[in-house]
């Protein structure tokens, strides 16, 4: 039987393509000679960290001397597209993007820190929302109501937001859509993060006669609970942190509650199904708010805040004037005004940056046929991962 050996050229940048050992000798060699290269290749990348911490502290100084804000999501998106590019495939892109997601989180502590505010308490969507686009390095801060994460960015006790705007099954989240309205906050940038729902209690199966969940997640859940608990009491709660939490207290009367798999860890609960939502690609956008106005990224969208003028056929030349100019509308959704009755404000997303053709031009005219045009913010368009 012929046996290949490393061989003297193995090294941690040329580590060995195949290695076929004749003995159990030479594969404990082969073993030892492997994971010492690893801790070689450790530790050529704590080093590299450190240098790049020596350079985030350099921006950090310079941002401050600018009045510059540490969160940059245009050039987050530019980094982690370059980082996809250089990886070419060999790395799940997922786990690429999750290292340097802390390490980035790690950069924004170097320069001075984040405080990032969203609807709690611990273990919700939004929090792993928020988890995912900042990172553990920053402190989130959990909120009771949307309108209190609103509150914390405006009054300036938060840097930024994250709150749900809409989802792929359910739609729009409409208590956060009205916030816009008199908000001066933008939309700084998207999340887009699967959703994935789990059935969690301290009792067996068969026990469970309550389903405990937030509104959203019922309806994400409806066909799967009718078939597998059709004559279950469903309570809808403010959160699915709190469903979680109302599952272990309730225990005894059959409770079990659907949400977010982080509160089975949090709150001591059994995970019992995993994916128990309706739709496979079932995915909440997230919009993290915040003052600042962001630069094009290459791939953009923009969301807008309109009011007509109450006249027949105005909101057709709405819908004209994205024509002509050659926009690509992704929404147009309706919500009530608020201010006098059956007025109505139109929430309009549409592919681009305000500051790029064709949208550059579009809004001008536009504006002529609005009472209100309020400009929501233009933010890199980013894809589920």
């Amino acid at each position: 039987m012929e046996t290949t050996h490393h061989g003297e050229d193995a090294s941690p940048d040329n580590p060995p393509r195949q290695q076929k050992s004749g003995n159990t000798d030479e594969q404990t060699i082969a073993l030892t000679k492997a994971r010492l290269a690893i801790d070689e290749v450790d530790a050529r990348i704590v080093e590299l960290l450190k240098k790049r911490a020596e350079w985030v502290h350099e921006v950090g100084r310079i941002k401050k001397e600018k009045n510059s804000p540490i969160f940059v999501p245009e050039r987050e998106t530019a980094l982690l597209n370059k980082l996809n590019r250089l990886n070419a495939g060999v790395l799940p892109e997922a786990s690429l993007q999750a290292i340097y997601r802390e390490i980035i989180s790690c950069s924004f502590f170097l320069e001075g820190g984040l405080t990032i505010a969203y609807l709690g308490p611990k273990g919700t969507w939004s929090h792993q929302a928020a988890l995912k686009q900042f990172g553990k390095s920053c402190e989130l801060i959990p909120c009771q109501s949307f309108k209190d994460v609103f509150d914390m960015v405006d009054r300036g006790k938060a840097q930024y937001g994250v709150v749900p705007v809409e989802n792929s099954s359910e739609g729009s989240v409409t208590a956060v859509m009205d916030l816009f309205v008199t908000s001066p906050l933008k939309i700084c940038a998207q999340i887009n993060l699967n959703i994935r729902n789990s059935l969690m209690a301290d009792i067996p199966r068969e026990h469970i006669r309550i389903l405990y969940s937030h509104p959203q997640v019922l309806g994400q859940t409806r066909n799967w609970i009718q078939r597998h608990f059709p004559n279950a009491e469903l309570v809808e709660t403010s959160s699915t942190t709190k469903a979680s939490i109302l599952a272990k207290e309730n225990a005894a009367m059959g409770a079990a509650s659907l949400g977010c798999p982080l509160a089975a860890e949090l709150f001591g609960l059994n995970i019992l199904e995993e994916d128990v939502q309706d739709q496979s690609c079932n995915t909440t956008r997230f919009a993290v708010i915040g003052r600042q106005e962001t630069q094009p990224s290459g791939r953009d969208r923009t969301s807008l805040l309109i009011r007509i003028q109450h006249k027949p056929g105005t909101l057709a030349e709405v819908v004209n004037c994205f024509q002509r100019h050659n926009n690509n509308l992704i929404r147009i959704e309706s919500r009530p005004s608020k201010v006098i009755n059956w007025e109505y404000v139109f929430y309009i997303d549409a592919a681009g940056h305000i500051q790029e053709s064709p949208l550059r031009e579009t809004l001008p005219e536009l504006e002529q046929h609005c009472s209100m045009l309020k400009i929501l913010g233009s933010y890199a368009d980013t894809d589920v991962i």
